[in-house]
């Protein structure tokens, strides 16, 4: 069952062209590796979907439901306030500089969302969350504040807030882009588990080894468009784009 599928989608800033005609499918349980130069689209891909930006055309699914449609006259409708709640609550998206609170802990953090969007009484949002943050190594770190993190640690309670609110599917926006390589190790390790979970992901990520060893799938974008899309061993060793190729030589060397 394809848990997302995207059709056609571009999306403009004016006269700036910066997503044209992008279409692929997630399926589920499936991670989606999306790589490419900086400025190619990825991360504005991953805000159309997860309803930060509007999208210019194309067509969204999440988990079966449409999130835009077309009348008779060709014009591009949005799907009601509800709907797009509801999808809402399907997706979770990890950003790069981790947008914690800082005003509040640790545990604050993450049972916020729970007990505002889903009413979940703070008992079990509180329970929920610790067991969140055990599966994180942070059990300790509850009552703590995120200045008083590490980067890696602050991005570990970020996948624990997300995770909070049982999404279908979980986005990643460049997680380790803010990490020095020691705590980017700690991310990849955390995104691992969780494929191995059987969690469905779709991964902007300039980690070019993580990318070949954990993706089911690899997407390569640059300018806007899809250039190839396919298995790792695919893109990296069997590429027939030249684009794609000189992209990933210096990884490959």
């Amino acid at each position: 069952m394809a848990m997302l599928e995207v059709k056609n989608l571009s999306k403009s800033f004016g006269k700036l062209h910066v997503l044209k005609d992008i279409s692929f499918n997630v399926e589920k349980g499936e991670v989606v590796a999306v790589i490419g130069p900086s400025g190619s689209g990825k991360s504005t891909m991953l805000r159309c979907i997860n309803q930060l930006e509007k999208a210019s055309g194309g067509t969204i699914n999440v988990c079966g439901t449409d999130m835009i449609t077309y009348n008779e006259k060709g014009r591009m409708i949005y799907a009601n306030a509800k709907t797009l709640r509801e999808i809402r609550l399907k997706t979770g998206l990890v950003f790069q500089n981790f947008n914690l609170f800082p005003h509040m802990s640790v545990l604050q953090n993450i049972t916020e969302a729970p007990k505002v969007v889903l009413k979940m009484n703070r008992k079990v949002a509180s329970e929920k969350a610790m067991e969140l943050l055990k599966k994180m190594g942070l059990e300790m770190k509850a009552d703590f504040f995120p200045s008083e993190l590490s980067g890696g640690q602050q991005q570990r309670v970020s996948i624990a807030r997300a995770l909070a609110l049982e999404p279908e599917i979980l986005f990643f926006d460049e997680p380790t882009s803010a990490l020095d390589p020691e705590l980017t190790g700690e991310i990849l390790k955390v995104i691992k588990h969780l494929a191995a979970d059987g969690m469905t992901m779709v991964i902007v990520t300039h980690e070019m080894s993580f990318a070949r060893d954990v993706a089911d799938k690899v997407i390569f974008m640059e300018d806007g468009y899809i250039v190839e899309e396919g298995a790792p061993k695919q893109l990296f060793g069997e590429s027939a784009s030249d684009r794609v190729k000189q992209f990933l030589q210096r990884f490959n060397n």
